[in-house]
């Protein structure tokens, strides 16, 4: 009986070794081709972002490479050569899907994620070129703007952290150098490339009164009316320089008028027609990029601009006007005069308004200047 078993079991103890054997052969062949193989592989993983944003795992020439390596490891990967000459000037040696040729000023947090940071994006910009004496004055005209607009301030005496007594203030951005005029900002902080975010760009005066103004009704009309450069109408009888920004109240808008005798040569041109003041204008995006070359670096005051504006749409005298149902007033308030300097025995508003005066016969020789170039080249040509 005892022989017995321990024949019956020698076949069963052979078979099983038997197969350990061919086992054991078959995980060395394929791990001997796993090892060939595997370094040719590239995966990527991405785990659920609750968990990890993005883990890229590349395996090259054995060495494992995610996106946690270090500045060392990422400092010596090779990049392929690039040369895109379409890219912006200065670009052309990186990939076009890197290339981020505009920015923005929407406020953005510093955690969380990034395509988080925004419940809504402003449509509009509107800019004022403030004194904190102004501030009560400042603060009755922002609650016109919905939140549809991105409000931003540049201020001229240097006093910003006061302004957030206003809780709008903490959400608007604060841009200050002292004693310099809207216009000076205008040059160095809103680029058409900055700007390009927002439909239109209101680049206000700090003392316009707004008790029959409402910014999205405004926005209705601009865009109903196809006004690529704009104002409000102004109330007749505050401050008023031309008949073509007066305020008619029996219509929406209002694109040409008629001034004194022998002030416009054509009923299309200045000051009849294609033409808005520099206190309050309203600016399409692509308007403002044509309008933001044209201003000088060193003409800060913007006197004669508002004539050349018709350059930068065609045709002017049916893309620029007046909006007359939403208004403003004019309250005329001498701030940006008492920035001057005293010299000579001279008040510094009259400083002010001499350097005023001074840079308007300059800006009209220099575009008359650079129009006579460039027909003299056109001729040569």
């Amino acid at each position: 009986m005892g022989t017995m078993h321990r024949s019956g079991l020698a076949p069963r103890r052979t078979n099983e070794n038997a197969k350990v054997v061919i086992t054991t052969i078959l995980g060395i062949v394929f791990g001997t081709f796993i090892g060939i193989t595997l370094p040719s592989l590239s995966l990527k993983i991405n785990f659920p972002s609750a968990l990890i944003s993005s883990l890229d795992v590349a395996l090259s020439d054995g060495h494992l490479l995610s996106s946690h390596k270090s500045p060392e490891e990422f400092g010596s990967r090779k990049f392929p050569e690039i040369y895109v000459p379409t890219n912006p000037r200065g670009a052309e040696l990186l990939p076009p899907g890197i290339v981020v040729a505009k920015t923005d000023l929407y406020l953005r947090r510093l955690w969380g994620e990034p395509n988080e940071d925004l419940k809504k994006k402003p449509k509009y910009l509107v800019t004022f070129t403030v004194g904190f004496e102004q501030r009560n004055h400042i603060n009755t005209v922002v609650k016109k703007f919905s939140e549809d607009f991105q409000i931003l301030l540049f201020h001229y005496d240097g006093r910003t952290t006061e302004w957030d007594q206003f809780e709008w203030s903490k959400t608007a951005i604060h841009i200050s150098t002292r004693k310099q005029t809207k216009w000076w900002y205008a040059k160095r902080f809103l680029h058409p490339d900055v700007v390009s975010a927002y439909e239109y760009i209101f680049i206000w005066d700090e003392d316009l009164g707004v008790e029959h103004f409402n910014a999205d009704k405004y926005i209705e009309l601009v865009k109903k009316h196809g006004l690529e450069i704009s104002q409000p109408g102004l109330e007749p009888n505050n401050g008023l320089t031309w008949e073509m920004t007066k305020r008619r109240g029996d219509r929406e808008v209002h694109k040409d008028t008629k001034e004194k005798a022998g002030w416009c040569s054509d009923p299309h041109l200045p000051p009849c027609a294609a033409f808005v003041e520099i206190m309050a204008p309203v600016f399409s995006r692509e308007a403002w990029r044509c309008v933001w070359h044209m201003i000088q670096n060193d003409l800060v005051h913007g006197w004669g601009l508002d004539f050349a504006l018709r350059r930068c749409v065609e045709p002017a005298h049916e893309k620029i006007g007046v909006v007359d149902s939403q208004w403003i007033i004019h309250k005329v308030i001498p701030s940006l005069g008492s920035q001057g300097t005293s010299e000579n025995g001279k008040a510094p508003w009259q400083g002010v308004r001499e350097r005023c005066k001074k840079e308007w016969v300059m800006f009209q020789n220099r575009l008359a200047e650079a129009d006579k170039e460039y027909l003299g080249r056109m001729v040569k040509e």
